[in-house]
């Protein structure tokens, strides 16, 4: 079959994994875009920003390190799960920007990421990548929910459906590489072939972890929002406006991770998610066994210590924090920019994040991420601040404010309780700070969607604190400090850093981890011009009562690992 054009667009932050694997590849990326690159969606960014930030692990901004929960007691055959989600989910379309995350139940992908970063079958029992083109070979005997065998025509039709700008699909656009590929497909070799029109180092781990929809989702995917057409594990069987929602365990399925089935013993023949969004209720429930999986990330962790529920952790970075640099906003000036970094106590920030005796983050990513290094401490601005501000021109006025020129040191500095409950208190000291140091400062503390539109479509902010997930590979936050700005880009901020940019175009060049050393080095580049910073390194938890599972990088459920037990 021929090779059709397909040029995806749309960035997004999404589902990944953190380590790089023991085969040399690299782990799975969120689609980034080169430097300069214009995108053609005029829509997307808010809504997925949107999306990225209500998903599960969004309080806390970041990557999570792999996790197996345990208990001793028997299996229960054939039982209800409970989980507890904490955002409701409006649609289940696999490459909308809210469905990408439970797709897992119903969908795979051509590979999986087991929990130590390697690579593991999925659809695919084999594949070869190099940074320009990537094979699949599919596993034979896949079948699809309603019955018809799974061809490598249809993988590749919903690859290509997955990629095309015009359906806007964010959810796909935050797992697909962000360079133009065509696809080709040979049913009678069962294979799935793409060709990218630039180097990409991470084919594998994007292509290859993209849910697929099969044929009859594809005829009609109006009705993926409330039904499921995958080849997974589960099937949805019941949704209700706001939750709860039910999928059903699909009898002879032997294709899931590593050859995972659903007649292992004590796989539930129910799953039921739940939306919770407290924390506290999600804590109680999961004491009270009316629930047996719920993430929590706040204080609420201390009280479930000790209570023999089985545990999975989950690294995060908090905190992340952005300047605004558009023409006119007084952060443009990288001079204010690195007095401001440079004033904060990093430690005492790192302390109200994650409140207690918190370690300032040394990377964007979390601890466990693709070439997470601890950057920060040598790369930051280290001066006086009040002194590099008077070399800058800042003056203080009768009033103790700074001004230059006749114009005073406003700053707009806003944050979202939606993202985290310690974020407004790491902003109210941010902003103590600056107060302190000259600046006349307003802190203002929105819903997420009002702040979804301060940065996305008003522009109007000078600093925003936890306003983007972390992401497990340095090529994730591309997008978010170069090319161009809302509504054709994510950079929000109007980051322009032609070291950073420089540094990433060589690194796109560069296979795998090999390439390590040059994304570090733009990462330093980023924190000498204090394009961003973040606050600290954090951690959350996914309990399980009377439940055990396996959690990707991402702290997802893998749904063939979900164990009941008496």
């Amino acid at each position: 079959m021929a090779a059709e054009p397909v040029v995806p667009a749309g960035p997004g932050p999404r589902r990944s994994v953190c380590r790089g694997p023991r085969d040399g590849t690299m782990a799975a990326m969120p689609r980034h875009t080169a430097p300069g690159r214009v995108r053609r969606s005029t829509r997307r960014a808010p809504v997925l920003l949107t999306a990225a930030l209500t998903a599960a692990a969004v309080a806390t901004a970041g990557c999570a390190g792999p996790g197996r929960s345990s208990t001793s007691t028997p299996v229960v055959e054939r039982g209800t799960v409970r989980i507890v989600a904490s955002t409701e989910t409006p649609s289940f379309h696999p490459y909308s920007a809210f469905g990408a995350g439970p797709a897992r139940y119903a969908y795979d992908s051509l590979v999986n990421v087991d929990a130590d970063g390697t690579l593991v079958t999925g659809l695919a029992s084999a594949w070869q990548a190099t940074t320009t083109s990537a094979v699949f070979t599919l596993r034979p005997g896949v079948t699809c929910s309603d019955g018809t065998v799974l061809t490598a025509t249809a993988v590749a039709r919903a690859l290509r459906y997955a990629a095309d700008p015009a359906n806007q699909l964010a959810g796909a656009q935050a797992v697909l590489p962000g360079v133009p590929f065509t696809v080709a497909a040979d049913d009678a070799a069962g294979t799935v072939s793409v060709a990218t029109a630039a180097p990409h180092p991470f084919l594998t781990r994007t292509l290859g972890l993209l849910p697929i929809v099969c044929p009859a989702g594809l005829d009609r995917p109006q009705s993926l929002d409330r039904a499921t057409a995958g080849t997974g594990p589960y099937v949805l069987t019941g949704y209700t406006v706001g939750g709860p929602y039910e999928f059903t365990v699909r009898e002879g399925y032997t294709w899931g991770p590593a050859g995972a089935t659903t007649a292992a013993p004590g796989l539930p023949a129910r799953i039921v998610i739940s939306v919770v969004p407290q924390e506290s209720t999600a804590a109680n429930l999961l004491l009270t066994g009316d629930v047996n999986i719920a993430t929590v990330r706040g204080p609420d962790r201390a009280r479930l210590t000790g209570r023999g529920l089985a545990t999975a952790d989950v690294a995060t970075v908090v905190g992340l924090t952005f300047f605004n640099q558009r023409p006119g906003r007084p952060l443009a000036d990288p001079a204010v920019r690195r007095a401001l970094v440079a004033a904060l106590d990093r430690q005492g920030l790192a302390n109200v994040a994650v409140g207690g005796t918190g370690r300032p983050a040394g990377d964007f990513g979390a601890v466990g991420a693709v070439c997470h290094a601890d950057l920060a401490p040598a790369n930051l601005p280290a001066q006086d601040a009040a002194e590099a501000l008077r070399a800058a021109g800042w003056t203080r006025t009768a009033a103790g404010r700074l001004a230059k020129n006749g114009r005073p040191l406003r700053l707009r500095l806003i944050t979202s309780p939606d993202l985290g409950p310690t974020l407004p208190s790491v902003a109210e000291l941010m902003a103590r700070t600056w107060t302190e140091l000259g600046a006349d400062v307003r802190l203002v503390s929105e819903s997420l969607p009002a702040l979804v539109n301060a940065m996305y479509q008003e522009g109007d902010f000078d600093a925003v604190v936890g306003s983007t997930p972390g992401f497990p590979l340095p090529v994730g936050f591309v997008p978010f400090f170069s090319g161009p700005p809302p509504a054709q880009g994510l950079n929000f901020a109007g980051v322009t850093d032609p070291e950073y940019d420089a540094l990433v175009a060589q690194a796109l060049q560069e296979p795998d981890t090999a390439g390590c050393g040059t994304w570090n080095r733009a990462s330093a580049a980023l924190f000498r011009s204090a394009d961003a910073l973040p606050v600290a390194d954090g951690r959350s938890t996914v309990y399980g009562y009377r439940t055990t599972f396996a959690t990707t990088f991402g702290g997802e459920i893998v749904p063939t690992s979900i164990r009941l037990h008496r």
